[in-house]
């Protein structure tokens, strides 16, 4: 049974099982691979994207569950031509190295803004601690998510 939801602003119809996983739907229905695949079971963080404002795992939530919602991706966060507060906070901080994990700390940390626009160091570091980055660029991520809330406000 079809399944229709709202990715990125634009309403999709998939045909693919409901259990499959949301992030296989995205990455293999949709061809948005900006969504990453790290662990398969919502503990690294990389396949984080919003569901209705909500920062979830997409490897752990069935593309049924979500039918009827509002998917944004990285890739509808924003663009080149209009970055978001926080991918440009990102960019400035140089914050990837590898860059394997960020899509999900971008997503994680928008989730955050949107819910709390000044959020301490303690704050971030709880609301970022379930995404993992083998780099270690964790005080980079804080610093960005900190010029992210300045600039959001500035905005």
């Amino acid at each position: 049974m079809p399944t229709t939801l709202t990715v990125n602003g634009r309403t999709e119809t998939l045909d693919l099982p409901p259990d499959i996983p949301l992030l296989w739907a995205l990455r293999d229905g949709l061809n948005l691979t900006g969504t990453k695949f790290g662990c398969g079971v919502a503990a690294c963080g990389a396949c984080t994207v919003h569901v209705d404002g909500q920062a979830v795992r997409s490897c752990q939530t069935a593309l049924g569950d979500v039918a009827g919602a509002s998917v944004t991706t990285i890739e509808g966060l924003g663009n080149p031509a209009a970055l978001h507060a926080v991918q440009a906070a990102w960019a400035a901080a140089q914050v990837a190295q590898c860059g394997y994990c960020q899509s999900g700390q971008i997503m994680q940390a928008a989730a955050l803004l949107a819910e709390n626009p000044t959020p301490t160091d303690a704050q971030i570091d709880e609301a970022m601690s379930g995404n993992l980055c083998r780099c270690g660029t964790y005080p980079r991520i804080r610093a960005a998510v900190q010029d992210a809330a300045t600039r959001l406000k500035e905005a």
